[in-house]
Parts: C-alpha cells; sequence; structure tokens
C-alpha cells in the first residue's frame, strides 16, 4: 500500500476567495446606491431650477431686491427641503433595489464558491465499501477543499487496503481451519471404525463431536460466503429466475420438510421475478431464506412463499408461522451471531449467520432484505432485488 501523500499548503484559500467576492460585492452595492440616490437627487434639483424666476438685476430697486431675496431664500429653504426629500427617496429606491438583488446575487456567489465542495459530496457518495478503489481526483488551486479532497482520497487508500487485508485473513483463516477440521474428522473416523468392539460411551462421544466438526465446518463456510458477500466482486453476473430458484431450493429440502411435517404454499412463486447477478451468491441467499424457515419452524408448521415482479423490484417473500416476536428483536437479526433462539422456537439451534449473508448477498446485489414479526405470530422475510428481463426459454 502507498505511503500516504504529503499535503502542501494551500497558496489560494477559500478565505481569500470568500473576502474578495463579498467585498467586491459589498463595494458594488454601496456605489451602486449612492449612484441611484444621486441621480434622483439631482433630478429633482435640476427641476427646481428651471423653475427660478428672476429679473436682471441692474433693472431692481433696492425694495425690490430685498423682496427677491427674500423670495430667493425662501426658495432655498424649499429647494433644500425637496433635495432632502429627494435623496430620502432615492435612498429607499436604491435600498428596496439592494435588498434584492443582493440574495439572489449572493446565493450565486456562494453557489460558485462552494461548487467545488458540492462535487466533493457527491463523489464521496458514489464510492462505497464496492468500489473503495474510485478517488475523487479534484482538480484545481491548491486552497483547503483541494486539501479535503487529497485527505479523502488518503482515507479511501487506506479503507481499500484494510478490507483487502480483511478478505486475505477471512479467506486465510477459513481455509486454514479447513486442515486440521478434516484431520480431526479423519482420525476420529479411523477410530471408530477399528473391527474391536467400542465402548457405547465412546461411541455416543464420537457422534457428538463429529456433530460439533460438522457445526465448526458450516461455520467457516458462512464466514466465506460472508466475506465474499460483502467484500468481494460480482464478475460472473447471470439473470436468473427466483421463482426457478426457489423450486430447486424446496426440491432439495423435500425430506427435511417432509421430516417436520411442514405445510409448503407457493401458489404464489411465479417464473416472471428475474434478477442478475452471481448464481452462486443468489442461490445460497434463497438456500439460507429457505432454510430459516424450516428451521424455525414448529412441527406441523406452513411456510408461504411468493416471488413477484414489480415495475423497477424482483420480491421474494418467505413467512413462516409461530410464536409472536418482538420486531426490536427480529430487526438486529440481519446481524451476524443474533438469533432468536428459544424465544422463537424452543430450541437454539443455528450459526447465527444465514439471514446476515442473506442481507450481505442482497446489498451485494443493490437490493436489501426486510424482516417483519407478523403480528398472527412467525416471520416475514422479503428481499428485493433489482428487476432485469426475463431469458427467453
Amino acid at each position: 500500500m502507498r505511503m500516504p501523500r504529503r499535503l502542501a499548503p494551500p497558496t489560494r484559500t477559500v478565505r481569500w476567495r470568500f473576502t474578495a467576492l463579498y467585498g467586491g460585492t459589498f463595494l458594488v452595492s454601496a456605489v451602486g446606491l449612492l449612484v441611484i440616490a444621486n441621480l434622483i437627487g439631482l433630478g429633482g434639483t435640476r427641476t427646481i431650477e428651471t423653475a427660478l424666476p428672476g429679473d436682471p438685476p441692474d433693472r431692481l430697486t433696492l425694495a425690490a431686491a430685498q423682496d427677491l431675496v427674500t423670495r430667493l431664500q425662501a426658495q432655498l429653504s424649499q429647494v433644500h427641503a425637496t433635495q432632502s426629500r429627494q435623496f430620502l427617496i432615492g435612498s429607499a429606491v436604491a435600498l428596496a433595489i439592494v435588498a434584492v438583488l443582493a440574495p439572489v446575487l449572493g446565493r450565486v456567489l456562494a453557489g460558485r464558491v462552494l461548487l467545488p465542495l458540492g462535487r466533493i459530496t457527491a463523489a464521496t457518495r458514489r464510492i462505497s465499501a464496492d468500489n473503495l478503489h474510485q478517488r475523487l481526483a479534484v482538480p484545481g488551486p491548491a486552497d483547503e477543499l483541494k486539501d479535503l479532497a487529497d485527505t479523502i482520497d488518503d482515507l479511501l487508500e487506506r479503507l481499500e487496503g484494510s478490507f483487502a487485508a480483511q478478505r486475505r485473513f477471512i479467506a486465510d483463516a477459513s481455509h486454514e481451519l479447513r486442515t486440521p477440521l478434516a484431520t480431526m474428522r479423519a482420525c476420529l473416523d479411523v477410530a471408530v471404525a477399528k473391527p474391536e468392539p467400542i465402548p457405547a460411551q465412546t461411541a455416543a462421544l464420537a457422534d457428538r463431536l463429529r456433530t460439533e466438526l460438522d457445526q465448526v465446518d458450516r461455520l467457516l463456510e458462512g464466514f466465506l460466503m460472508l466475506a465474499r458477500a460483502q467484500h468481494g466482486a460480482l464478475a460472473a453476473r447471470q439473470t436468473l429466475s427466483l421463482g426457478r430458484l426457489v423450486a430447486a431450493a424446496l426440491d432439495a429440502r423435500a425430506t427435511d420438510i417432509t421430516g417436520k411435517q411442514l405445510t409448503v404454499h407457493d401458489g404464489g412463486v411465479l417464473d416472471d421475478a428475474w434478477t442478475r447477478g452471481s448464481s452462486t451468491l443468489l442461490s445460497r441467499m434463497v438456500d439460507n431464506v429457505i432454510d430459516n424457515a424450516i428451521l424455525h419452524n414448529h412441527p406441523g408448521g406452513w411456510i408461504r412463499l411468493t416471488a413477484t415482479a414489480d415495475t423497477e423490484v424482483a420480491l421474494l417473500v418467505v413467512e413462516s408461522g409461530g410464536r409472536v416476536l418482538d420486531q426490536a428483536q427480529v430487526a438486529l437479526l440481519a446481524q451476524p451471531f443474533h438469533r432468536l433462539g428459544a424465544d422463537r422456537t424452543g430450541s437454539d439451534t443455528g450459526s447465527g449467520l444465514g439471514l446476515s449473508i442473506v442481507a450481505a448477498i442482497a446489498a451485494a446485489h443493490g437490493g436489501g432484505l426486510d424482516l417483519r414479526a407478523r403480528p398472527e405470530g412467525g416471520l416475514r422475510v422479503a428481499v428485493s432485488l433489482p428487476l432485469a428481463e426475463r431469458v427467453p426459454a
């Protein structure tokens, strides 16, 4: 993994750009305010000046001159009052214009300055655990926003390395643990297969150990499947029918269904719910949902399955009867190692990975898992996947 890049100090800061933009905006607004006010004031002054009467000063007598001075003083006072009124009107008009234009101009300027931040946010939202190899790679001057984008790129690089190391660890550990388990099972079979009779207690202990080894083997297989669903790449994608996957899973579990005397209602399983993805993962997803309905069910219970297609979604719903469950506890079943145990079926079987694997596989294919406690009792499991076009037979 590459070492994080050193961030260079910004040369053109966002603070500098904000200062320049808003300072320039305030300056232009103030100049515009003064220009409008003065234009209105000068217009009123010209009107008054053209209305001033007067005779040639050399023809006036002293009394007439005094009367003219008095009238001029009165008119001058009137001019001052008119100018003040015109200036107030001009200031009010200019203030109204600036009050309307300032928010619009400020919004445009703020949007232009924050445009790189919006691009960073949109690009970050598009990056998930499935495409950590992507980077923001934001162009532009070396400022705070550029530093933020480079920091996020470094974080994504470290996350990508951590996810890859986690995948390698889970896969290597699971494969390495299979070897001693196979050796233990072989030694156990050899010890039980000796020609001389073995005590009944030893045979019972061997059966118990074989059962536990099978449970550990299933747990390791679940780890591998969960890691592959959460962090693996879906390279080989096929268009599959959920109805056919359900039918195949029911046929493979006919013995278990008959052994528990379960009634299966599959009249709603149609051949028009198609999706696209990994055949192995989707088959395992359907198997886990049906296994969950069979394992956590009462003898003589029932299972209802429907696979339907909406305009954009292929929906698989599996319902089973049972006791009334707590919705808060049911919502946790999609997390690894969360089980209802005896509160649901009176037994504590299962590894707690089944529905978490279903949730991971559905999420890897762009879908989701919805778990609901039925008001009448039992559980409703709904898996939604993107709808694909039906493949001709």
